[in-house]
């Protein structure tokens, strides 16, 4: 039996969550929680973290509990919808995501992702749908 991937290891599986500097924290079926800190190279003007950022911070977490809870017979998962409403914008420190499902189904799985500032304010609230993909035959 071999051990329990790590956070980083999980993370690393996905090169474009690298790119943005996100970091798993957390990584269990019922949650996901990861970090991305405001850098100006994730900024848009007025050094505003960029939305696209934050809405692949998202993602990004809601594939990794995706995969998580993969159904039997599954081997991968893939994004199908994402709606983000923004609060507020972020101009210093950084932000955590917590992902969590909504809806676990055979084909499909429903995620809702909170991403909050160091202030605990509330920055974005994601809700994605993720396909599950099975073997053809």
């Amino acid at each position: 039996m071999s051990a329990p991937a790590t956070p980083e290891q999980i993370r690393d599986t996905m090169p474009f969550a690298a790119l943005i500097g996100a970091e798993l924290t957390e990584v269990t079926p019922e949650l996901v929680v990861s970090r991305m800190e405001w850098a100006p190279e994730r900024c848009t003007a007025g050094g505003l973290l960029h939305g696209g950022a934050l809405m692949a911070l998202a993602d990004g977490s809601g594939g990794v509990l995706a995969f998580l809870n993969l159904p039997e017979g599954a081997v991968g998962t893939a994004t199908i919808e994402s709606k983000t409403n923004f609060m507020r914008g972020v101009t210093e420190g950084g932000v955590t995501a917590s992902t969590r499902a909504l809806h676990k189904g055979r084909t499909t799985i429903v995620i809702e992702t909170e991403i909050v500032r160091d202030d605990g304010k509330l920055v974005a609230k994601v809700t994605q749908t993720q396909a599950f993909h099975y073997p053809r035959a």
